[in-house]
């Protein structure tokens, strides 16, 4: 039940769906001919926040310091020396994102883009650690495959053996997924791939289920610009929405989780962050 509660509260917080709960509630009241101040309010209170939020400037703004907080793992070179921290992981865990179920459709091709970009940053990496496993996590709908499976497929068709790869087909979440984790790889060092965006809270949460990460994100939404144009400020389009969207969703994820006091600092896992 939280579970769902949890999932129905955060998808009305999104701003899209807010904006138009509110114009819609307004657009009623207008044909209702009723509330005439309060329908004004939300009419135009939800199309501010909604132009709000599709603001280039606004949604970089807002998922920046998300992305921030951890840093990419640079090029690795053939035949120079692993970083240590990242040396000393015997486990990739890719976490799980999306795919479209599509007949006929390659692997990779299922994927959405930010389970795209993770895989390959995780079969980048395992590329640079011969002795490391790969794990994918994701579940999936009765009689389909699951996430985890799709996500095993890309990788197997980017070069790595299957019998490298460890499946968690049943976490319904980050925190389901840090869960199992936790009993599969024990206290053995892991290098942890994920959304730049959504990094900081699966790192709580992995480090509060005990297990030792070493973060290394992938699809960054707002990447660091060596210049900015006009169109950076004034421009609105959907990929600011995008931005903005993750970087709420986020926020409201950490609240959920700091509320649950699993959003406390773990001990040093002796792995840099």
């Amino acid at each position: 039940m939280g579970f769902l509660l949890k999932k129905i509260i955060g998808y009305w917080l999104m701003p899209l769906p807010f904006a138009l709960a509110l114009i819609t509630v307004g657009v009623v009241l207008l044909l209702l001919r009723r509330a005439p101040r309060q329908r004004r309010w939300l009419i135009g209170g939800g199309l501010a926040w909604l132009a709000l939020l599709s603001n280039n400037w606004v949604g970089t703004r807002l998922v920046r310091p998300l992305e921030a907080q951890y840093p990419p793992v640079p090029e690795l070179v053939a035949n120079r020396p692993v970083p240590a921290d990242l040396a000393a992981c015997r486990f990739v865990v890719v976490l799980g994102s999306g795919h479209a179920d599509a007949e006929g459709f390659s692997a990779n091709n299922e994927l959405c883009l930010p389970a795209q970009s993770r895989i390959l940053e995780g079969v980048r990496l395992l590329r640079m650690l011969p002795g490391a496993m790969l794990i994918v996590s994701g579940p999936g709908k009765p009689g389909l495959l699951t996430h985890a499976e799709v996500l095993a497929r890309a990788a197997v068709a980017l070069g790595v053996s299957r019998e490298r790869i460890l499946e968690i087909d049943t976490a319904r979440d980050t925190e389901d997924e840090t869960v199992a984790l936790r009993k599969i790889v024990g206290l053995a060092p892991v290098a942890l791939v994920t959304s730049a965006w959504h990094m900081p809270r699966a790192v709580a949460l992995a480090r509060h289920a005990g297990v030792r990460v070493r973060p290394c994100p992938a699809d960054f939404s707002a990447p660091p610009k060596a210049d900015w144009a006009l169109s950076d400020y004034l421009g609105w389009d959907v990929n600011a929405l995008q931005c903005s969207t993750l970087a709420v969703r986020e926020r409201i994820g950490w609240l959920w989780i700091w509320m649950q006091g699993k959003a406390t600092p773990a001990p040093d896992d002796g792995l840099k962050s």
